[in-house]
């Protein structure tokens, strides 16, 4: 009984020592990844044994990788991380992921350190970029570092294993950043020096259109950038770049010009098509009609698209017969199909005129053939300028009434005031320019001139007896007998040059002269009273005598006026 007695508290104390060293063994695997064995799989959760006195739950989410379904059964020999011995339940607190966690944190923390890459899998979207599975560690993925260009789609991405560079890692906070454009960056520095080494002009290229602006868009050649400028994406016209491209496009390209030390690159895309321009004088010749587009309306004209890549000039002055300084716009419109003429090709500066008039009938060919020159029109008063009267015909054109044919005996500064706008008149045809567009008009031929029924009764020679309509500085402006007018000079008012005075006669008053001048195209009579008293003073001479016979200069005038004076009494007592 001694004995057992002395043994008891032996054996207490050895079990006491035994517990303690097995708790303590199990209290230094706290906090470190341990190896279990699935021996259940219960709902979500997997029970494991890892040794200890009571097995551990892990859900079965833990199990599943980038969001894929867990792949897991009994009997699987697992590492997971011991959290603590026992929880509220009695159970040991387990983690699969926290295990996975830890190993790859190792992993990871030796590629950061040699600055090496790692693989991964894009699983999930969070704000402000993605969350990448390495393996059990969850790294941020900023949304600038996806790609080199903006990303749209990710979908193709998802669950793909794909390089990362780690840029920045704190195990304590549990922070990951990953890139993977700068995977990409590093691969395309490769592919630009590989490619600006074998570039070459003309050399034909696949690229992506990396960005667009106003006057071409930048080509991703695969590491290096190039320009297309819009007048080289297409033969045709395009406004703008957008018409024909966007972002991420395939385009194939040809390298038009490559300067090694800029490494500036133009490249074009209508080069690999043929030109349209070739052959263009046989498909479009001059006078011939063809249909086209409208595709451009500028302040001097329109842009007619014949085909794709040849487009034409209408000027401004060939759209229209009868609508002159209108705006191109107020006749055409973008995109409306018309029908125009080819008036000259020039394949050389790639121009081509055409004319859109001239596929309409010509109102100037149609005017003179229903009024020839020499026909009475009526026509409304469109317009009184300096210069005369517009009047409007038919076809839409106007013809002009020059001041000088409005009146036969009046200016036509004075004669212009008779008539106003929107007024209808009658006019002569005078003339008829069909390539000058000019119709000329005349009013007072619609009447006999009067000036050529008042020539045909007098000539150059004849003393008549003419009224006095006008004092002027420079002579005096008579009446004839007929209402023709007619004009004595200063110098011609008098033999006697005191008597040359213009204010020394009075309107109305009625003088003798003769006619010195008939001039029929500036419809003018020039008289002289001085030549009537010259030839006077002759006739006196050889009736009265000479200077030889002895009478005197006074003597043959005055016998001269006497005899006239008594010519002149006989008549009167005749008429009483």
């Amino acid at each position: 009984m001694a004995v057992a007695t002395q043994t008891a508290p032996a054996q207490r104390e050895s079990f006491a020592a035994l517990l303690n060293e097995s708790m303590g063994v199990a209290n230094s695997l706290e906090g470190t990844v341990v190896k279990g064995r699935v021996i259940s799989i219960e709902n979500d959760a997997a029970l494991i044994d890892v040794g200890l006195k009571s097995e551990g739950r892990v859900p079965l989410k833990e199990f599943a990788a980038g969001g894929q379904e867990p792949e897991i059964h009994v009997g699987d020999i697992v590492e997971v991380f011991l959290e603590r011995m026992e929880d509220k339940n009695g159970e040991a607190s387990l983690s699969r992921e926290k295990a996975r966690r830890e190993e790859a944190w190792t992993q990871l923390e030796k590629s950061f350190q040699a600055n090496e890459r790692v693989t991964g899998r894009i699983f999930g979207r969070v704000k402000g970029g993605f969350t990448v599975d390495l393996d059990g560690a969850v790294a941020f993925l900023p949304g600038s570092q996806v790609d080199i260009r903006p990303v749209r789609d990710i979908g193709p991405l998802l669950g793909s294993d794909q390089p990362f560079q780690i840029l920045k890692m704190d195990r304590s906070r549990g922070n990951i950043v990953v890139s993977r454009r700068a995977v990409l960056e590093e691969s395309r520095a490769e592919q630009r020096s590989e490619l600006v080494a074998s570039l070459k002009e003309g050399q034909i290229l696949t690229g992506v259109v990396k960005n667009i602006t106003d006057y071409g868009a930048f080509v991703d050649l695969g590491g290096v950038d190039g320009l297309l400028h819009v007048t080289d994406i297409a033969w045709r016209r395009i406004n703008h770049p957008s018409e024909a491209l966007h972002i991420g496009q395939s385009v194939k390209v040809q390298v038009i010009r490559f300067n090694p030390e800029t490494q500036r690159i133009s490249l074009g895309m209508k080069q690999l098509e043929a030109d349209p321009w070739e052959g263009v004088e046989l498909k479009y010749p001059s006078g011939a009609k063809f249909k086209g587009r409208v595709t451009n309306i500028t302040d001097y004209g329109a842009f007619v698209e014949l085909e794709p890549g040849v487009e034409g000039l209408v000027h401004v002055s060939e759209m229209s017969w009868t609508k002159k300084n209108v705006h191109p716009g107020k006749i055409v419109s973008t995109s409306q199909e018309v029908e125009v003429m080819v008036l000259d090709v020039d394949p050389q500066k790639r121009r081509i005129s055409l004319g859109l008039k001239q596929v309409m009938p010509n109102p100037w060919d149609a005017f003179i053939e229903e009024h020839p020159v020499g026909s009475t029109v009526e026509g409304e008063v469109r317009n009184i300028t300096e210069f005369g009267l517009f009047i409007g015909l038919p076809g839409d054109i106007d013809g002009m009434v020059h001041l000088s044919d409005i009146d036969w005996s009046r200016s036509g500064e004075e004669a212009v005031h008779d008539y106003r706008k929107g007024q209808l008149v009658k006019v002569k045809v005078l003339d008829v320019d069909v390539e000058k567009e000019r119709i000329s008009l005349g009013i007072k031929q619609l009447e006999a001139d009067p000036f050529e029924a008042g020539v045909a009764s007098v000539k150059k020679g004849d003393v008549v007896t003419a009224t006095i309509s006008s004092i002027q500085e420079g002579g005096i402006e008579v009446a004839l007998p007929d209402g023709m007018p007619g004009f004595i000079r200063k110098s011609e008012l008098s033999r006697d040059r005191s008597e040359q005075r213009p204010d020394r006669f009075a309107v109305g008053e009625r003088v003798d002269a003769k006619i010195t001048t008939v001039d029929r195209a500036t419809r003018r009579v020039s008289l002289s009273i001085k030549a009537r008293e010259v030839d006077e003073e002759k006739r006196a001479m050889q009736e009265f005598g000479s200077a030889e016979s002895g009478a005197s200069l006074g003597d043959i005038l005055g016998a001269a006026i006497r005899r006239r004076q008594g010519e002149t009494d006989e008549k009167t007592d005749d008429k009483e």
